[in-house]
């Protein structure tokens, strides 16, 4: 649907003219109709499918700048997150002539003077972190009582970082009647009594990425099986010369031992953790949007957290714990029609993970790293092949001997005949055997 044709302020439609957006996105033609009409909505998507706008587009169009207090609040449980997203709505409220107060509440910044500023005037819309949402509320700066919409957004993730307890500390102080819509790759079974508490009978909008992964990334797993793989990480960090390069990991402590690891080859590394004190972490990410940095190695904060332009490679030391991740972090690469590059690093025992990742129709190209080259590998699954095979021509072989025997032949034959289908039981009892745990007593 064209968004000249949905219901919009004028500020709203020329704000989106500007940001040359006209034909919205699936999961936007499903939510803005929705949230215009007050509904409560649970909207369930995978990253880059345009959700920021989907929800503060109508609810941006619902606040009343006449009325000063506070009627939108945005929970985001990063900091990288809510200054994202206070960059989009920025965009959208630019062009309204009645002023529209937009607060930042994030940890890491100048506490007191943001405390002088509430005191003094309430904001239209809030958007930030659940901690110091609730830590100005508690200081008696913010006040929520009016608060009429309220986004959680990245709730699965909000879960996994221990916010949710604090963001219904939040919702509990607001209106009965609150318009909440909640957003998240995935709705844990943990969260579900949460929002049953605030949400009643909420509408389900589901959308399925039509492509997990960009038709532009070569997406590879590298068996690392008898290699050192930080030698092949260390490898792959010089090879083609790539233009920016994000390495996961999944804990910090794994992040950090890669960090030191690559500075004592004397490249220049950026690391990027929960850990690290906000300040430190926007100094890091200005340097590497500045391009002062060719390699970022990162948990999966980095993943749903932050938006790095440009990266060309993404390498997977590690296959993330939550599967959900894996797509998140391959699809920082490939975009706006570049080329990329994803590779993964392998062993024979992650098997299982990576069928579960194949069911869901991501495609992998198994490579070695072979004389400072990547080259197609063995087919992962040759042994299972191997098997069917043995037991067609096991089958197959004794199928043509009981054909033969049907016909009129030396007697001779039928002993042989038999004595081939006992052999053929063996084996079969002998190889359930194995599978079962070994030969039975």
């Amino acid at each position: 649907m064209l968004f000249k044709n949905y219901e919009l302020k004028p500020f709203l439609q020329e704000a989106l003219k500007e940001l040359h957006f006209t034909t919205a996105t699936p999961i936007q033609e499903e939510i803005i109709p929705l949230l215009l009409a007050k509904k409560n909505v649970i909207g369930q998507s995978q990253t880059g499918t345009g959700k920021s706008h989907s929800f503060l587009v109508p609810l941006v169009n619902q606040v009343d700048p006449n009325k000063d207090y506070l009627q939108l609040v945005v929970t985001v449980p990063s900091r990288e997150l809510a200054e994202q997203l206070v960059s989009v709505c920025q965009q959208l409220i630019s062009k309204s002539e009645q002023p529209i107060l937009l607060e930042k509440c994030i940890g890491g910044t100048d506490k007191k003077r943001q405390v002088q500023k509430l005191a003094a005037q309430q904001p239209h819309i809030v958007i930030g972190t659940p901690g110091r949402i609730f830590d100005l509320m508690k200081e008696n700066v913010l006040f929520v009582q009016q608060v009429s919409m309220m986004v959680i957004d990245e709730a699965d993730m909000t879960f996994d970082l221990g916010f949710l307890a604090t963001v219904d500390d939040i919702a509990s102080r607001m209106p009965k009647h609150l318009q909440m819509s909640v957003f998240s790759a995935t709705i844990p079974e943990k969260i579900k009594p949460f929002l049953k508490k605030y949400m009643g009978n909420p509408v389900m909008v589901q959308i399925e990425s039509e492509q997990l992964l960009s038709t532009t990334i070569d997406n590879q797993l590298l068996v690392t099986k008898g290699k050192n793989p930080d030698e092949a990480l260390l490898e792959l960090m010089t090879m083609g010369h790539p233009y920016l390069m994000l390495i996961f990991a999944n804990t910090k402590q794994k992040v950090d031992e890669l960090t030191k690891l690559i500075r004592s080859r004397g490249l220049k590394v950026a690391a990027i953790h929960g850990d690290i004190p906000a300040r430190e972490r926007r100094r890091i990410m200005k340097q590497i949007q500045n391009m002062e940095y060719q390699y970022v190695v990162a948990t999966d904060l980095a993943a749903r957290g932050i938006d790095i332009e440009g990266v060309s490679h993404v390498i997977n030391v590690e296959i993330p714990t939550e599967l959900e991740f894996f797509i998140h972090r391959v699809g920082r690469t490939g975009r706006n029609g570049l080329s990329g590059t994803a590779i993964t690093f392998y062993t024979p025992d992650q098997e299982e993970n990576i069928q579960i990742l194949e069911k869901k129709g991501i495609e992998f190209k198994t490579v070695e790293l072979k004389k400072g080259e990547l080259v197609e590998s063995y087919d992962r699954r040759r042994r299972e092949k191997r098997k069917g095979t043995n037991k067609q021509e096991y089958d197959a072989r004794v199928g043509g001997m009981v054909k033969k025997a049907k016909k009129k032949i030396k007697p001779g034959y039928k002993k042989k005949l038999n004595f081939e289908i006992k052999r053929q039981n063996q084996k079969k009892r002998r190889a359930a055997n194995t599978k079962g745990g070994g030969k039975r007593k």
